[in-house]
């Protein structure tokens, strides 16, 4: 039993998360910007589940915020042992159009805070020998869907990266590449659920199974599904200006509805 840090916690993979390591006997530290809802989660959890759970309102977007979730992974009562950035949103609107400032949000929660904790979480438990970072990525940075695409690919990558730098430490990096997922990601970004056939979906259950499993046995990279692990390969394989004409911005656009 260990503590688990979780971004993103008050809804879709992160929450799933928090609960099935709640199940697992793992203290948490769950960080949301909307404190009341954040409460609610905790409370829930501790009702059922009979674990420790700390609750820190944090805006991922700001400096003040990043630093706040930093402080704890540095220190605390209990020292983290699992840090998962999973705090993100789609933005639900073209580049050319769109509106700099969610850009610059999105930039900032999906790039700069998953650089900044991981570094603050990997300098504080390698001394340690152990711990473990989980960054969510998305099979969309194997695409070419615009600016979200974009800064998942990074999260890919830098994990990847993270993950070599940290071989012979005792502590691990993964990236979690799922596909399409049921919950609310893309109901607040406008994005039409409809518009990708049913089968497609994968319950948000096996998503953080598979993520937590592939943690356990510090796997770099988890694409849960065997369809999008399929997938996964073959958009490796695919040249790029294929890509770019079968999954670039035009195939998101479909989906918008706002």
């Amino acid at each position: 039993m260990g503590t688990a840090l979780v971004t993103g916690a008050t809804s879709g993979i992160g929450l799933e998360l928090a609960w099935q390591l709640a199940a697992a006997r793992h203290r948490l530290v769950l960080v949301a910007r909307d404190g009341e809802r954040l409460e609610k989660v905790a409370h829930q959890i501790r009702s059922a589940a009979a674990v420790a759970v700390e609750v820190l309102p944090a805006d991922l977007a700001t400096a003040e915020g990043r630093d706040a979730v930093r402080d704890r992974l540095g220190g605390g009562a209990t020292p983290v042992g699992l840090l998962v950035n999973n705090a993100g949103f789609g933005l639900g609107q073209p580049f050319l159009g769109g509106d700099l400032a969610r850009e610059d949000q999105a930039l900032e929660v999906m790039v700069r805070s998953v650089l900044v904790l991981s570094k603050a979480a990997a300098e504080s438990m390698v001394p340690r020998g152990r711990g473990a970072i989980l960054n969510v990525s998305s099979m969309a940075a194997l695409t070419a869907m615009g600016t979200y695409a974009a800064h998942k690919a990074w999260v890919l990558t830098f994990t990847e990266a993270l993950a070599a730098e940290l071989a012979g430490t005792g502590v691990t990096a993964t990236a979690l590449c799922p596909g399409l997922v049921r919950t609310e990601f893309h109901e607040r970004a406008g994005l039409e659920a409809a518009t990708w056939p049913a089968p497609a979906w994968v319950d948000v259950e096996k998503v953080a199974s598979a993520a937590l499993t592939a943690v356990r046995r510090g796997q770099v990279v988890v694409t849960p599904s065997l369809r999008y692990t399929a997938a996964a390969a073959a958009l490796r394989l695919t040249p790029r200006w294929l890509v770019r004409r079968a999954v670039g911005p035009a195939a998101s656009a479909r989906a918008m509805t706002r």
